[in-house]
């Protein structure tokens, strides 16, 4: 009879009666029963998670972006990870709509999406909160986007993004402060040699209309983002496709392969004789870029003006942004953005125009991880691990590392009944870099044997020094 009701309660549809002499065979079916309704613990495809070691590395470098990001006076925004899909999907059509998670709750009428990138979300917030904000008004945000495409090494459904915005400025000047601020992180970041390149839409779309393209300008564009991922062929036979003679593909060709130091592209640009004013525009606000990036120190071997950037994004109007890795060109553009003229036109009738770029953290993450240069030694964000070596040095450990969480120093007490080798041996596998380990002796003075875990020294000091040793 017990086990007739275990196996309804775990809603079993057939059941095996065992005698109540059987005591042993039904302790075994019991035991059956129970196991056979584990469920495997397993996670929906594209949706990641890190081991300890991994997110504190992840979480150091949210940091690093979180600190320059407030150096350079952006204001924190979080908006809710779900929005009316009225106003999320307000553009419309397109694959958009088919990358969505986009849902509606049991009972309720409601039609709620889940944000697919924080500039829409931004879009929204600007027109909702325009008469409360002060422009230009400048934000940064970190936090997940949900993408319901297919997922593949590297690319995931669920993921962070780091964004900055400035709303409310025409100024190139302000255009100038997005790549000082990525090599200020990317510089923290420590991952080697990075180029944030350059380039003005108005430039290549300038071009593009004195060689009569009009209504095809955009395809152009799209093709021309294509560039270094297909072959001179492949990009030949597209721009055939939408339209282009064979006179005007080579002008495209030969005007994004121009090339040369910053100061030689731009005079290249202001030597062609292109009677546009869009594009005269476009090369003012590149040459203003330019002059203010050496203004504000920016190493000129970091920025490269490169006229094949054209972001395939229609809303891009100005200045466009694309880093790359010097030393791991096959993970990508780490960081991109650009300038655009209208950010909240489907919200509002104001005029918001703005620039931004964003940093896809996990996608970076994930490749340098598979490049080894991601380091994930430390298993702990404590450096010190306090180790009493018998438990009756537990109360004294207590109190050295309440000591030490008073001075701000991360500490681990750790308590565990085994002998020392193998206490060291846990410290060592977890990364940390001291020891304070108290014995008999220690107690008996007040102090504690500090080890450097990495230089395999140790000294004996008073608890009373031990914060300052640490720091």
């Amino acid at each position: 009879m017990l086990i007739y009701m275990l196996a309804l309660s775990l809603n079993y549809d057939s059941v095996l009666l065992i005698p109540p002499s059987s005591t042993r065979l039904a302790r075994d079916v019991m035991i059956c029963v129970v196991m056979s309704n584990k469920v495997t613990p397993r996670r929906p495809s594209g949706f990641n998670e890190y081991l300890p070691g991994e997110q504190i590395e992840f979480n150091r470098l949210l940091d690093i972006v979180r600190r320059v990001y407030e150096k350079y006076g952006f204001a924190p925004l979080d908006t809710p990870d779900i929005e009316l899909s009225e106003v999320l999907l307000a553009k419309g059509g397109g694959e958009t709509e088919q990358e969505v998670y986009r849902f509606k709750r049991e009972g309720s009428d409601t039609d709620l999406t889940l944000r697919y990138d924080l500039t829409v979300p931004l879009a929204r917030y600007v027109a909702e909160h325009e008469s409360d904000l002060i422009f230009p008004f400048r934000r940064f945000h970190i936090g997940k986007v949900h993408r319901a495409e297919r997922a593949q090494a590297g690319r995931f459904r669920e993921f962070y993004q780091c964004d900055i915005d400035v709303i409310g400025s025409n100024s190139p000047i302000v255009d100038a402060e997005f790549p000082v601020i990525i090599n200020e992180i990317f510089g923290d970041f420590n991952f080697g040699e990075f180029t944030v390149r350059l380039n003005n839409r108005r430039i290549l779309n300038g071009f593009f209309e004195s060689l009569g393209l009009g209504e095809v300008t955009r395809d152009v564009l799209r093709t021309v983002d294509k560039m270094e991922k297909l072959s001179r062929d492949a990009i030949t036979e597209e721009l055939h496709r939408v339209g282009l003679s064979d006179d005007q593909i080579d002008q495209v060709l030969e005007f994004t392969a121009i090339t040369g130091s910053n100061d030689e592209i731009l005079q290249s640009l202001n030597g062609l004789t292109i009677d546009n004013p869009v594009f005269k525009q476009g090369v003012a606000e590149i040459t203003t870029v330019v002059k203010t990036l050496r203004a504000m120190a920016m190493p000129e071997q970091r920025f490269k003006i490169d006229l094949k950037i054209a972001r395939g994004l229609d809303y891009y109007t100005g200045t466009v942004y694309e880093t790359v890795l010097d030393d791991y060109p096959q993970v990508g553009s780490v960081c991109s953005g650009g300038r655009y003229d209208n950010l909240a036109s489907y919200y509002t009738k104001t005029d918001l125009p703005g620039v931004g770029i964003s940093i896809g953290l996990n996608r970076l993450f994930y490749a340098l991880n598979q490049e080894g240069v991601i380091k994930a030694d430390r298993q702990s964000p404590a450096k010190v691990i306090v180790l009493p070596i018998t438990e009756s040095q537990n109360d004294y450990a207590a109190q050295v590392a309440a000591s030490l969480h008073g001075a701000e120093i991360p500490a681990v007490l750790y308590t565990e009944i085994n002998d020392l080798g193998k206490k060291l041996r846990y410290a060592s596998r977890m990364g940390f870099s001291f020891a304070v380990v108290i014995g008999q002796d220690e107690v008996a003075n007040s102090k504690v044997s500090l080890k450097n875990l990495e230089t395999r020294t140790d000294e004996t000091v008073s608890v009373d020094e031990l914060a300052a040793k640490l720091r």
